[in-house]
C-alpha cells in the first residue's frame, strides 16, 4: 500500500511552489528514490547534478506523475501531485483528473519525441487545441510567438525530419511552453544532442531562465549549471546529498561524493 502524506498548505502559510517531502520510489527490489526533500520557489532555476542511477530522472517523472510515488508528497502550488483529499482520505486521480494537473507543469525530454507527420506549427498547437480545448486561432498565433522566442519561426511548416536535432529540441521547447505552464521540467535536454548543437538548445534554455520561468533541470552541463541556476542540487544513491549556491557547490563542495564527481567535468 503507498504511504502518501497528505500535505495540503493552509492559507496562512508562504509557499514554494514545488515542495517534495520524503519521496520514495521503487522498482521492484531496487529503490530508486530513499527519501527526497526539496523545495523550488516561484521563478527560480534548480539544476539537479548526479551520476546515472541517482534518482534524477525518475524524481523528474514523479513530480509529473509519469511514474508514482510510494510514499511522500510533492506538491506543485497548492495541489497535491497525483492525489486529492477525498474527506480525511488521499485518494489517486482518475487519468483525466491528472491530465489536468500537469496543465500546470511543461516537461522537456532526452529524445525530442515530436510527431513526424505534423509539421512544426501542428507539434506545437495539438496539446493546447486537442487536449485543453483552446480556440486554433488563438493557439496557433500564440505557437508563433513561441517559435519567435526559440528562433525558428521559419520553420513553423517544416516537419521534424526537415530539422536538426538542436532545432527539433527547441520546437519540443515551444511544445511544452504552449500550455502556459507554471513549471518546466529538462530531462538532458542535450543528452541526445551532437555536441555541436548543445549550445543553441542552452541558450534557449538561459533565456527561459532570464525571464523569470521556474525551472528544474537535470543536465550534465556544468556550464548551464553555473551560469543560469539559482540553485545546484546533488543526487547520489536515490538521495539529496548536497545543495547550494552553483558558487558554491560547483567551486567548493562539501561532500566527498559531490567533490569525486565533480573533478571528472572541472
Amino acid at each position: 500500500m503507498n504511504s502518501i502524506t497528505n500535505q495540503s498548505p493552509t492559507p496562512s502559510e508562504t509557499r514554494p511552489l514545488v515542495r517534495a517531502r520524503n519521496v520514495h520510489k521503487r522498482f521492484g527490489d531496487n529503490e530508486v528514490l530513499k527519501g527526497i526533500d526539496l523545495d523550488v520557489n516561484g521563478s527560480e532555476v534548480v539544476v539537479i547534478l548526479g551520476p546515472s542511477g541517482s534518482g534524477k530522472s525518475t524524481f523528474l517523472r514523479c513530480i509529473n506523475q509519469l511514474e508514482s510515488m510510494d510514499q511522500g508528497s510533492i506538491m506543485v502550488g497548492e495541489v497535491q501531485i497525483g492525489y486529492e483529499l477525498r474527506g480525511r482520505r488521499l485518494c489517486k486521480l482518475t487519468p483525466h483528473a491528472l491530465a489536468r494537473q500537469r496543465r500546470d507543469i511543461g516537461m522537456v525530454f532526452q529524445q525530442f519525441n515530436l510527431y513526424p507527420h505534423f509539421t512544426v506549427l501542428q507539434n506545437i498547437v495539438e496539446a493546447p487545441i486537442g487536449v485543453h480545448g483552446q480556440d486554433r486561432a488563438e493557439a496557433e498565433a500564440y505557437a508563433m510567438e513561441l517559435l519567435d522566442k526559440v528562433g525558428l519561426r521559419d520553420k513553423a511548416n517544416a516537419y521534424p525530419r526537415q530539422l536538426s536535432g538542436g532545432q527539433q529540441q527547441r520546437v519540443a521547447i515551444a511544445r511544452a511552453l504552449a500550455i502556459k505552464p507554471k513549471l518546466m521540467l529538462f530531462d538532458e535536454p542535450t543528452s541526445a544532442l551532437d555536441p555541436e548543437l548543445v549550445g543553441e538548445v542552452l541558450a534557449t534554455m538561459r533565456d527561459l531562465a532570464n525571464q523569470g520561468l521556474t525551472m528544474i533541470v537535470v543536465t550534465h552541463e556544468i556550464g548551464f549549471a553555473r551560469e543560469a541556476a539559482d540553485r545546484v542540487v546533488f543526487m547520489d544513491g536515490g538521495k539529496v546529498v548536497e545543495s547550494g549556491p552553483p558558487k558554491e557547490v560547483l567551486s567548493n563542495p562539501q561532500h566527498p561524493r559531490t567533490r569525486a564527481f565533480l573533478s571528472r567535468f572541472i
